[in-house]
């Protein structure tokens, strides 16, 4: 897939993904019959829509190898726990699960929206990772879409985190779809603590099992120094979602009924800004993500508790979403006319 950059620092960062992706393009597709083809649609799309459910959710993460002499692994952090994915979008080929976690402290309820994966069959393009709060659209090519699923993971806000394209495959029994490698942020868990390294070239792939489904990460945590993308040390994430529905699902559920007109309201109003830059360019801060996240996620809430109305919620999200972006856009344009980066 050809990568287009923004600044000579775009161009740094996905060196690594360009030496080291896989093709896409698998010529066992070609040769599938149109039976063949059709089953093999509709398990991939069986598999993904198996996602949805309620989960008791563990997180596993571990720095495992240190690629430089003067780094030593952070503590290996083990997480958890109640999530609900609900099906918000079907067309045949687009899929979009949305997640919403539940969490309970002194004897209160709170649902909290979390992380949305978009599904696409086919894909013309892929909302991309070029740099420090950019994203940018890329085009697929023709040759390299055939049986190829796009995965594009939305922050809290349906801010973009990361996008890539793989195939759902059957390997010694067990269904997957495994990335191509991409760039992605830091995480919050490393963003908070300032680390040395500055991104993530990272392989995600999603597996079904048993009573629920497992998420992998494969990343190597990157710095970029003077032009070059640096590797610090490994990084293995196991999240396993086992079904379980002993918490409150109700209350996922009826956040969801409430607040789920207001957050397509956002989700058009990001995907507006996308389609008219060819991407997006968005200020973002380490202990939220981007500096309007809080504010966005506060009116999903009021919204729910019947504190504010979706019209008035919805005016001020789309003017949140416009000034961080366009502010961005213009500190950007002027970051890409001078010599250094800051990332």
């Amino acid at each position: 897939m050809k990568i287009k950059t923004t600044s000579k620092l775009g161009a740094a960062l996905f060196a690594m993904a360009l030496i080291t992706s896989p093709a896409m393009a698998d010529d066992r597709h070609s040769q599938m019959t149109a039976t063949e083809s059709k089953a093999s649609f509709e398990q991939d799309r069986a598999d993904i829509l198996a996602m949805a459910g309620d989960y008791k959710v563990k997180f596993d993460m571990a720095e495992t190898t240190s690629w430089r002499n003067d780094y030593v692994p952070i503590k290996a952090k083990i997480s958890g726990g109640h999530e609900s994915v609900r099906v918000i979008k079907d067309t045949g080929k687009e899929i979009v699960l949305q997640h919403l976690l539940v969490a309970e402290h002194e004897g209160k309820t709170f649902v909290i929206k979390h992380w949305r994966q978009d599904w696409v069959y086919e894909p013309a393009n892929v909302l991309v990772y070029t740099g420090a709060g950019e994203w940018t659209n890329e085009a697929v090519p023709q040759t390299e879409r055939k049986g190829q699923w796009s995965q594009t993971v939305w922050q809290v806000d349906d801010s973009p985190r990361y996008g890539a394209v793989g195939e759902w495959k059957t390997i010694n029994g067990v269904r997957s779809w495994t990335s191509n490698r991409t760039a992605r942020p830091l995480a919050r868990r490393d963003a908070v603590r300032n680390p040395e390294y500055d991104h993530y070239q990272a392989i995600n792939r999603h597996q079904p099992m048993p009573g629920g489904w497992v998420h992998w990460q494969d990343n190597t945590k990157m710095k970029t120094v003077d032009g070059k993308a640096l590797p610090y040390v490994q990084e293995s994430v196991l999240n396993t979602y086992k079904k379980f529905n002993g918490y409150s699902v109700a209350a996922a559920d009826n956040y969801w009924t409430k607040t789920k007109d207001y957050w397509q309201e956002v989700r058009d109003e990001w995907d507006a800004v996308i389609a008219k830059n060819g991407g997006v360019t968005v200020e973002e801060e380490a202990a939220t993500g981007t500096v309007i996240s809080a504010r966005l996620l506060e009116m999903g809430t009021d919204i729910s508790e019947g504190k504010m109305t979706k019209s008035v919620a919805v005016t001020e999200a789309r003017s949140l979403i416009q000034g961080a972006t366009s502010r961005r856009l213009v500190k950007t344009a002027a970051k890409n006319n001078s010599v250094s980066a800051d990332y």
